[in-house]
C-alpha cells in the first residue's frame, strides 16, 4: 500500500494584506533612508565644489593685485611718474614703468604702456581691473586696502607708503540649506570690514602684506 501524499495547504497560500503592508512599509522606510543618504552626500559634494571654487577665484584675486603692486614705482629712466595714485580703503591704483607705449621695447619714461597703469575695486561683486568689464574675481564681498609706513604705521601719503596689507572677503556662488554664516569679519588691523550677514552663503577671508619694493628710497 503506497502512503499518501500529503500536500501542504501553505503552499498554496499568498502574503496576507498585513504581511504585504508590513513589506511596503519596510521598502518605503530603507528607500527613504537611501535618497536621505544621496541627497545628503549630494548636498556636501556641491557645498564643497563651491568652498574649492570660492577659495581658487580667491587666490586668483591675490594674485594678480600682489604682482602689481610689486611692480608698482618700477622707474628705470628716473622721468616717468610712478607709484601709487590713488591710496583707498577699497581702490588702489598704480604705475610703473616697464616698457614702451606699444608693449614690447625697453622703458621709455611714461606709464602709457600695457600694464602700467591699474586700478582695482569693486563692482557689483566683481574685482575688476582698469574696467567694469575686466573681471578678475566673482563674488568677492570686501576689498580692503591698508597702506603702511616704513615703521608699520598706517598712512595715506602715497610718498610715505611702504607695504600694503590687502584683505579680501569671497563668498560661495550659492547659498546652503542649513547653513548660517554668523561670523563678522576684520582686516589684518583688527578692524571690521564685513559685519555678520547671518545668511546661508559660506564665506572665506584672506589677508596678505605686500612690500612695496622699488618704494624704498
Amino acid at each position: 500500500m503506497k502512503p499518501k501524499r500529503v500536500i501542504s495547504k501553505l503552499s498554496n497560500q499568498g502574503f496576507t494584506i498585513s504581511e504585504l503592508l508590513v513589506a511596503m512599509a519596510i521598502s518605503g522606510i530603507v528607500m527613504a533612508t537611501l535618497y536621505s543618504t544621496y541627497h545628503s552626500q549630494q548636498r556636501s559634494y556641491t557645498t564643497q565644489e563651491q568652498v574649492v571654487d570660492m577659495q581658487q577665484n580667491l587666490r586668483s584675486a591675490f594674485y594678480f593685485i600682489e604682482r602689481d603692486i610689486r611692480k608698482a614705482g618700477c622707474n628705470p629712466t628716473g622721468n616717468a611718474y610712478v607709484g601709487i595714485q590713488i591710496a583707498d580703503p577699497a581702490t588702489i591704483r598704480v604705475t610703473t614703468d616697464i616698457t614702451d607705449a606699444s608693449g614690447t621695447g625697453d622703458p621709455d619714461g611714461y606709464t602709457t604702456g600695457p600694464d602700467e597703469d591699474v586700478t582695482y575695486y569693486l563692482n557689483s561683486g566683481n574685482l575688476v581691473r582698469n574696467s567694469d568689464t575686466a573681471i578678475i574675481a566673482e563674488n568677492i564681498e570686501v576689498l580692503n586696502f591698508v597702506y603702511l609706513t616704513e615703521s608699520g604705521t598706517t598712512t595715506l601719503t602715497s610718498t610715505s607708503i611702504r607695504s600694503v596689507q590687502i584683505t579680501m572677503v569671497a563668498r560661495t556662488g550659492k547659498w546652503e540649506q542649513g547653513y548660517m554664516d554668523t561670523k563678522a569679519y576684520y582686516n589684518g588691523q583688527g578692524q571690521e570690514i564685513l559685519s555678520a550677514q547671518n545668511d546661508n552663503y559660506h564665506r572665506k577671508r584672506l589677508t596678505t602684506q605686500v612690500q612695496c619694493r622699488n618704494f624704498n628710497f
